[in-house]
C-alpha cells in the first residue's frame, strides 16, 4: 500500500510537470524516447535470460511496449488537446477498463454494467464541455481512453504473467522497459520531429525527471504494489492520481477544471 501512495504523489506532479513545460514544446515522440529509455537504462542491470524462454521473455516486452511505449505515445498527444485537469479526469475510466480486460484475459463472463458505466462517463465527459465542445476536444477525449486501454492491457497483461510465468520482478521490468522502449525508437524515426528538441535544462530536468523517478522508479513500485493488494485497493489506488494530480495543479500553476455554468 505505501508503494502505491508514493507512486500517486510522483505522478500527481508527472502530469503537470509535462503539461505545463513540455507539451507543445519538445517533441512528443522525443519525449517518450527519453522517458523511457531512462526507465530502461535504470533496469538494465538486471536484464537476464537465462532460465526464461524466449516466450515469456516477449510477452513482458509486449505488456511494457503496451503499458507505457504505446500508452505515453497517446496520451502525450493528448496534451495537445486537453488541458492537464481535463486529461486527469478523462483517466478515471482506467479501472473499468482494467475490469473488462481482466475478464477477457480470465476467460470469464463480462460484466457489461462496466461497459455501460464507461458510456455514462464518456457522456458526462461531453457534459462537463457542453458549451465549448470542439473536434479537438474528441479527438483528446479519444487519445486518453485509448491510452487508458493500452495502460490497463499492459497491467493486467503483468499482473496475469506474473501468475503464470513468474520471474524475480526487478528481471521482468528490465524486459518489460526495454518493449517500451523499442516501441518508443520505432515511433521516433517513423513520426518524430527533430526540429522540436528540448531548448533549456529546465526541461531536459523535468525529461531526466520523467524518466528515472517517475517512469523508472515509479512504474516498478506501481506495479510490485499491486501484486501485493486485493483487486478492491488496487482499483481505489488506480485513480487517487486524479484528485491529487488536480491538486497539484490547481495549487501549483492555478489551473481548474472547466466546469459548466
Amino acid at each position: 500500500m505505501a508503494l502505491l501512495i508514493i507512486t500517486t504523489i510522483l505522478w500527481a506532479f508527472s502530469f503537470s510537470f509535462y503539461g505545463e513545460y513540455l507539451a507543445g514544446h519538445v517533441d512528443s515522440y522525443f519525449a517518450v524516447l527519453v522517458r523511457v529509455g531512462l526507465a530502461a537504462l535504470v533496469f538494465l542491470p538486471f536484464l537476464r535470460t537465462r532460465g526464461n524462454s524466449l516466450k515469456t521473455v516477449g510477452l513482458y516486452m509486449l505488456v511494457g511496449a503496451m503499458q507505457l511505449g504505446v500508452m505515453y505515445m497517446l496520451s502525450f498527444r493528448a496534451y495537445l488537446y486537453l488541458t492537464v485537469s481535463e486529461l486527469l479526469l478523462f483517466t478515471v475510466l482506467t479501472p473499468l477498463y482494467i475490469t473488462l480486460i481482466y475478464d477477457i484475459m480470465s476467460k470469464r463472463r463480462l460484466r457489461w454494467g462496466y461497459a455501460f458505466s464507461a458510456l455514462l462517463a464518456v457522456i458526462g465527459a461531453g457534459i462537463i464541455r457542453y458549451d465549448q465542445v470542439t473536434d479537438h476536444f474528441w479527438t483528446g477525449l479519444l487519445l486518453v481512453q485509448l491510452s487508458n486501454i493500452t495502460f490497463a492491457i499492459g497491467m493486467v497483461g503483468y499482473k496475469r504473467l506474473m501468475e503464470t510465468r513468474p520471474m524475480p520482478q526487478h528481471n521482468a521490468f528490465a524486459w518489460f522497459y526495454l518493449g517500451a522502449f523499442l516501441v518508443a525508437v520505432i515511433a521516433w524515426f517513423l513520426l518524430g520531429n527533430a526540429q522540436k528538441m528540448p531548448q533549456t535544462t529546465l526541461q531536459w530536468g523535468i525529461l531526466v525527471f520523467l524518466g528515472v523517478v517517475a517512469s523508472g522508479i515509479g512504474y516498478f513500485m506501481w506495479n510490485y504494489g499491486a501484486t501485493q493488494v486485493d483487486a478492491g485497493t488496487l482499483g481505489i489506488m488506480n485513480n487517487m492520481h486524479v484528485p491529487a494530480g488536480l491538486l497539484v495543479n490547481l495549487a501549483i500553476w492555478h489551473q481548474q477544471p472547466h466546469w459548466p455554468t
